[in-house]
């Protein structure tokens, strides 16, 4: 499916851990006060004064999180990025360096590791992060990857999992699904292709759903766009693992119930469609999906007029005591147990 690079092959061994790094690291600016020492010494140095900082770790291992037949390197290091971004974002505040490690086998020359950091260097200056530092070694299962992000914010800014009360109102920022949808695209054409190589893909018609998968954003703006509606989340989270999945986190750690609203959830108009294709119901694609990272989180039900109408937001539901337990309520007005159906890593 991927073009093959007609290009030469630099071995790993010929510039060692050291001189990998710094080839691989030449490219990376500062862009942040708080940055005092970045990659060179024995770790990085950061002064945040009175801001508190945030911090989060994503291990990304290959066969596991993404499949190298249609995930181009250049793609994985910025969407490696962006998943890390996206749980700085969802603690309400503002991403500001990240670690890159990775472990990798004999297989990737350098070159390869070239486009997996043209990704990283990329998606550091969109998303105005400093590359501080990491580790590099050598692996016998392909490649792994850990990005560790750090990010500061005020304390009154940061929102927790657990501040949702009763009848706040449930939010999501963009649509759901879309992600999900795009990988089975992917899967299925990297199946046609293995019975048939010289039969190329026409993907003309999943183009945004491609995307969300294979190039993700994370919801850097959400932090602004709350603060100028003169809201503050009452609970947040990111939407990685799929929409029930983190619903019921919330729930969980906010000791509420909740209701959710099928005819509520926002999906895009490219999804409905492609679902019909695959024969898949919408609302199980859009509750299971994962990997959309936009952000899910609560607000006081006074602060409805100020989001209402907004197009970034769509209020899907609202919390209940938590005797009441998790219901999705259905087109038909019918009360189904809301499950966990989203990604586990430690799934068989």
């Amino acid at each position: 499916m991927l073009e093959n690079k007609d290009q030469s092959r630099t071995n790993l061994s010929q510039l060692g851990e050291f001189g990998l790094i710094e080839h691989l690291t030449k490219n990376f600016t500062i862009n942040q006060e708080s940055t005092l020492k970045s990659i060179g010494d024995d770790a990085a140095v950061l002064n945040f004064g009175d801001k508190k900082a945030v911090i989060s770790t994503d291990l990304l291992v290959e066969g596991v999180h993404f499949d190298l037949a249609y995930m181009p390197l250049k793609h994985l290091g910025y969407k490696a990025v962006v998943a890390n971004v996206s749980d700085i974002c969802a603690m309400n505040a503002t991403p500001t360096q990240i670690t890159v490690s990775i472990a990798v086998s004999n297989r990737f020359p350098l070159e390869a590791l070239e486009e997996l950091f043209e990704g990283v260097t990329l998606a550091s200056k969109i998303y105005n992060v400093d590359v501080i530092g990491g580790d590099t070694t050598s692996s016998q299962k392909g490649l792994i990857i850990s990005i560790t992000a750090i990010g500061e914010a005020n304390l009154e800014d940061i929102v927790y999992r657990n501040g949702a009360k009763e009848n706040d109102l449930l939010v999501v920022s963009g649509d759901i699904g879309a992600a999900y949808m795009g990988l089975q695209v992917l899967e299925r054409e990297k199946q046609v292709f293995q019975v048939n190589p010289n039969n190329q893909p026409v993907l003309d018609d999943y183009t945004y759903l491609i995307e969300r998968q294979l190039k993700p954003e994370a919801r850097n703006d959400i932090k602004e766009l709350l603060k100028k509606l003169e809201i503050k989340p009452t609970s947040m989270i990111d939407i990685s693992d799929g929409l029930s999945s983190e619903i019921l986190h919330l729930c969980k750690q906010s000791n509420v119930g909740c209701n959710l609203y099928e005819e509520k959830i926002p999906v895009d108009p490219q999804l409905i469609n492609v679902c019909e294709e695959f024969n898949l119901d919408i609302t199980t694609v859009a509750l299971s999906g994962g990997e959309d990272y936009e952000l899910l989180f609560t607000i006081k039900m006074e602060d409805f007029d100020k989001i209402k109408g907004n197009p970034n937001f769509t209020v899907i539901g609202h919390m209940v005591a938590a005797t009441e337990g998790n219901h999705l309520i259905t087109r038909a007005n019918t009360k189904i147990e809301l499950k966990a159906r989203g990604w586990n890593a430690l799934s068989e």
